[in-house]
């Protein structure tokens, strides 16, 4: 049946962009992996800059599928189940980023990027730890990636999907009004569900980046424990990652401060 209406280029295209996320880190796992028990030189330079370009690209779909999404909720494509279930007509332009964060796969999705960022920034400043510790930041980008990718793996869902149509979720496989090939013309599908009344609040704006920045931050100490477990240098791992305890303090600090603020 083709439908009427519907717009399936934005959702082809961020699918796309989250697949290639998945796979561009699964990449740079795999070649850091090999770039730290490399037996020469040249073979770790080889591994590293294959790596590092894997880890780049990763950073680009993850952030592309960030501006995807963006583009649906602001388009107000109602037939995608991410905007339908989450935003609509009436809802402010302040709280169409609390509209991503409301969603399960948007919270992973915020916490991937955090995860680029912080990856990005030890490609850098890692030095000699760079191949082991970015082989546990590519490998936790691998797994929070499948969070939002919506796959069945052994008969099981694996994350959910935030370009899935309102049509293809499991209560509009069993909705009548989706056999209508202009069910976009339907009063149900002209405006969104809104987002929960509880989270339009100008802290659901920025509470939630900050407290993921603090979630992510937490797997960059334990990456050089990895590490120095990996290559066998148990205390010279510490005098790089500790360090980083004020910083991590810090957003601790400032996820209970702002639970509080939203709490009020």
């Amino acid at each position: 049946m083709e439908y009427v209406g519907e717009h399936l280029l934005p959702g082809h295209i961020g699918h796309f962009f989250a697949l290639l996320s998945f796979t561009a880190a699964l990449v740079a796992t795999i070649s850091y992996f090999k770039a730290t028990n490399a037996a020469s030189i040249e073979e770790e330079k080889s591994w590293r800059r294959m790596a590092r370009i894997a880890f780049g690209i990763d950073v680009l779909a993850a952030y592309a599928v960030l501006a995807t999404i963006i583009y649906i909720i602001r388009a107000r494509l109602f037939e995608y189940n991410f905007a339908w279930e989450h935003s609509s007509k009436a809802l402010s332009a302040q709280y169409l980023l609390a509209c991503i964060w409301e969603a399960q796969e948007g919270s992973f999705l915020l916490w991937n990027l955090w995860v680029c960022v912080l990856g990005l920034i030890l490609m850098r400043k890692a030095g000699k730890w760079e191949n082991p510790v970015m082989t546990v930041m590519s490998f936790t980008q691998l797994c929070i990636a499948t969070m939002f990718m919506g796959l069945y793996m052994f008969g099981n869902k694996v994350g959910f999907n935030p370009f899935i149509l309102v049509r293809q979720t499991e209560m509009g496989m069993r909705a009548p009004i989706f056999s209508r090939p202009d069910y976009l013309s339907f009063p149900q599908m002209q405006d969104g569900q809104g987002l929960n009344a509880l989270l339009q609040n100008y802290w659901m704006v920025i509470h939630p980046p900050i407290l993921f920045l603090g979630f992510s931050s937490t797997v960059v100490p334990f990456a050089y424990s990895i590490a120095g477990l990996w290559k066998k240098q148990y205390g010279d791992w510490t005098r790089v990652a500790l360090p980083l305890d004020p910083f991590l303090r810090l957003r601790a600090g400032d996820r209970h401060h702002d639970g509080g603020g939203l709490g009020l």
